[in-house]
Parts: structure tokens; C-alpha cells; sequence
């Protein structure tokens, strides 16, 4: 998986839609037709992208494709991502910590909230570093358009 064509793939809203509505539960084809109000065969295109990036898999069912999202290649994206966090907000800086070391129960509440901040940064971080992406792909030229 090169982390490019993850960023290519994800350019495309109806991909990340597909992705938001997989990270729920596995699907078939038909199910995501019907939640994405999406035609089949335009579903069936974004998957074999989404597929040939690593970001879902597909696994055979009788006569139904059921598909999922891999998680190795977004965990991939978001630790690239991580790296250009500031220092304060970088994922390599936190240290685990046992619970069992923790004597007061309001400083083991302040982990749940320290985990959550630290999602929203990476997400955030993620969310923009996936729009320049997306400006930059834009820039160039769709097969079969002239310019």
C-alpha cells in the first residue's frame, strides 16, 4: 500500500462515504446502494479503488461480496499524519500508563478525556492534511477531459 494511493482514494466524498458507512458494519454491494442512495455500478467502481488502496477488504459469501475497512492502512494514514502534529499534541509523546498506579479515581476520569483530545487532534490533523490532498489531485488532469 503507498500511502499516495490512500490519499488518492480518500480525495473522493462518495469514497469516504462509503468508508464512514463500512467503518459501521461490513456490507454488500447492495446494502451500500441503498444507504448511499448510490447507483451499483458507481458503488462497485469506488470499491475496487478503495480495494486497491488496502482501505477495505472483500470477502465471498455464496453469491455476495461482503465488504469491510481495513484498518493497517488507515492506521497507516493516521501515523503519518501523527508526524506533523505540534510536539504537544504528537501521539509518540504519550506514555502508557497503568491504572493501577493511579490512587486518585478523578485522575483515572482524566484519561478517557486525554484520549478524546487526542482523537480530535489527530482527526483534525488528518481532515486537513486530506483537503490539501484533495486541492492538489484537483489540480491535475481527468482522463478523458480536455483542457
Amino acid at each position: 500500500m503507498a500511502i499516495d494511493e490512500v490519499f488518492s482514494a480518500l480525495a473522493e466524498p462518495t469514497r469516504r462515504k462509503i468508508i464512514e458507512a463500512l467503518k459501521i458494519e461490513p456490507m454488500a454491494v447492495g446494502a451500500l446502494v441503498v444507504q448511499l442512495e448510490i447507483s451499483q455500478p458507481t458503488v462497485s467502481k469506488h470499491l475496487k479503488v478503495l480495494r486497491e488502496a488496502d482501505l477495505v477488504s472483500m470477502t465471498a459469501q455464496g453469491q455476495r461480496r461482503i465488504y469491510s475497512v481495513q484498518c493497517e492502512a488507515i492506521d497507516t494514514l493516521v501515523s503519518w499524519c501523527v508526524e506533523f502534529l505540534p510536539a504537544e499534541e504528537s501521539a509518540a509523546e504519550l506514555v502508557p500508563v497503568d491504572l493501577d498506579l493511579i490512587q486518585d479515581p478523578q485522575d483515572a476520569n482524566a484519561l478517557p478525556a486525554a484520549a478524546h483530545q487526542l482523537g480530535r487532534s489527530v482527526g483534525r490533523g488528518l481532515e486537513q492534511v486530506t483537503g490539501r490532498a484533495q486541492e492538489i489531485l484537483e489540480r491535475f488532469p481527468r482522463f478523458g477531459r480536455r483542457r
